[in-house]
């Protein structure tokens, strides 16, 4: 069963998207900086693409465009389907869905320091759950049509 996300979690990620677009690549650079700890979630990621800057701006955009349409979320079925497929040529897994939450989620807190309660966090805890359940779904789909295995 897909999660959902209430009016008042769409209602506060969507208040958070000025913060985003200001401060979405120093958040997503410093997610990425607390989730490379682990050599294993490393080695997942193009490598070049972190370097360069291009996959930590690739991230913020997407944020960026989940918070400005958290209570539409049918209008980013394009580009939920193109993450999902980048996804399944890297072999992401459901399991690695929690590494990615518990080092974006302290990001945004340490990014955006007192600008960011803690209502504010759970709502984009809520609001990221939801959407790696879509993902998860999505991936489960091409995994399967291109019968593959996620391990």
């Amino acid at each position: 069963m897909t999660r959902t996300m209430s009016p008042e979690t769409m209602a506060i990620v969507k208040s958070t998207a000025p913060a985003i677009q200001q401060h979405g690549v120093a958040i997503t650079t410093r997610m990425y900086e607390r989730l490379f700890v682990d050599p294993d979630i490393k080695a997942l990621f193009d490598q070049s693409a972190q370097m360069s800057g291009e996959q930590p701006k690739r991230l913020a955009a997407a944020i960026l465009a989940f918070a400005q349409n958290a209570d539409k979320v049918d209008a980013l079925k394009p580009a939920i389907a193109r993450m999902a497929a980048r996804h399944v040529e890297r072999r992401i897994k459901p399991e690695h869905y929690p590494a990615v939450a518990d080092a974006l989620l302290p990001a945004i807190k340490d990014v955006l320091g007192d600008g960011v309660n803690e209502a504010v966090l759970a709502a984009w805890g809520e609001a990221y759950w939801f959407l790696a359940d879509v993902l998860i779904g999505e991936e489960a789909v091409l995994y399967e049509e291109r019968s593959l295995s996620p391990a």
